[in-house]
């Protein structure tokens, strides 16, 4: 098997949420991602936007690199047609490995995982540790009230101008796509 030329972590629900916009989202990014031969890497689930991300890239022709702890793997939460699927011992593995063979972040939307996630990248990318774009698919607004706490403690002084800027937000999925792969210095 080839080396696939981008290789794109993202971060979602493992739930499908109220918006139907939310599946499409995630979709797009699966579609997107597998036409042009890119690898996803996430977090191995096979329920809820997940599911989605990972069916997209492998019927667009993608592969896909799962990340599950062992016991999600036993409550059968486990998407079992990845490319790859690693079972790691601990979520802190499992981010770690995901962390390490992707060249670059983006969360759709997603509840205290994805941002718990996403939070840790753009921290590691602020700090020095990560030299590998950070974005947020701003689906139908969904991260807009995050968004504002993040300008609230900028306001405040806490988050400089030169962290926001370090996080790419698109509410468009080939938008966001086009400018972490750009960002990213990878190419397809």
């Amino acid at each position: 098997m080839t080396t696939p030329s981008f290789s794109l972590a993202v971060y979602c629900g493992s739930r499908t949420g109220t918006q139907p916009a939310f599946a499409y989202a995630a979709a797009e990014v699966g579609r997107w991602l597998g036409s042009r031969g890119g690898q996803l890497v996430y977090g191995g689930g096979k329920n809820g936007l997940m599911g989605i991300v990972a069916q997209a890239t492998l019927d667009s022709g993608g592969t896909v690199v799962g990340v599950i702890p062992r016991d999600m793997v036993e409550r059968e939460w486990a998407n079992h047609d990845c490319t790859e699927l690693h079972i790691v011992e601990t979520m802190a593995q499992r981010k770690a490995m995901m962390i390490e063979r992707a060249d670059a972040y983006i969360a759709l939307p997603g509840g205290i995982g994805t941002f718990e996630e996403i939070l840790e990248v753009w921290t590691l990318h602020t700090l020095g540790y990560l030299d590998k774009p950070v974005g947020l698919l701003n689906t139908n607004g969904y991260y807009d009230p995050l968004l504002a706490f993040f300008q609230s403690a900028n306001t405040e002084g806490l988050i400089g101008d030169w962290q926001m800027e370090m996080l790419l937000v698109q509410s468009e999925t080939e938008s966001l796509l086009d400018q972490i792969v750009t960002a990213s210095g990878r190419s397809f």
